[in-house]
């Protein structure tokens, strides 16, 4: 018996997974080699500038929660760190913003990316959180400044209540843990959303365009179609 055989007939809640992940991210989606011409154009780059300056916040913010607060407020290589964290921030930011408005001037939620395209803005506020609580942890006087100025704010709305930002554990603890595990998850979702569906076509682009439909291009070859 194939092992396509086996998965058709395993009617355990794990073989129904296995080939709904099968049937809806095949490797070929996953991990392709090939894109349509299309995404040459510089407003697909933005996506992944994004993701690559994520990567930096986490591996430099990583570090920064190891050592501490002495080490990168006293030490040449910690201001470094701190630095690299800094501006990884700065360019994650430039690069989502320029990535969702272009996003939303291309109408990207078209063919069923809804999802991706909610995943996405969803993944832009929970950034905009991470980042104020990292101003808030700063240990320096700008970081106090900020918390004292935002407490009233958020006391008045009542978050105070659950959300304090006067008190520097629990914003560490946000700020190093629960906020990033959050962005890293919409993100990775984000992704996999936009391999599923594939990466959205321009506004101008035909419906019948082989990149963008290949079965139609199989099916002209097959009927002779010239299309």
């Amino acid at each position: 018996m194939q092992v396509e055989d086996v998965l058709e007939h395993d009617r355990s809640w794990t073989g129904r997974a296995r080939r709904l992940l099968l049937e809806r991210l095949p490797a070929d989606k996953l991990l392709p080699n090939e894109q349509p011409s299309y995404v040459a154009s510089w407003i697909y780059v933005f996506g992944m500038g994004a993701i690559a300056s994520l990567v930096f916040v986490i591996a430099s913010g990583l570090v920064l929660a190891l050592n501490g607060p002495a080490w990168y407020h006293l030490s040449a290589l910690g201001h470094f760190i701190n630095s690299t964290h800094l501006w990884s921030v700065e360019l994650f930011f430039l690069f989502m913003v320029i990535h969702l408005w272009g996003k939303f001037w291309m109408a990207a939620w078209r063919g069923n990316r809804v999802l991706t395209w909610i995943s996405g803005v969803v993944s832009f506020a929970v950034s905009i959180v991470a980042a104020f609580t990292g101003y808030l942890v700063q240990t320096n006087f700008d970081g106090q400044w900020i918390a004292f100025e935002a407490k009233d704010a958020l006391n008045a709305t009542g978050i105070g209540a659950w959300f304090n930002v006067a008190d520097f554990g629990q914003m560490f603890m946000w700020h190093i843990t629960l906020l990033p595990i959050a962005v890293g998850a919409i993100v990775a979702l984000h992704v996999v959303l936009v391999r599923m569906h594939g990466v959205v076509p321009p506004l101008e682009s035909a419906e019948t365009d082989a990149q963008l439909l290949p079965e139609l291009l199989v099916e002209a070859t097959t009927n002779g179609d010239s299309r």
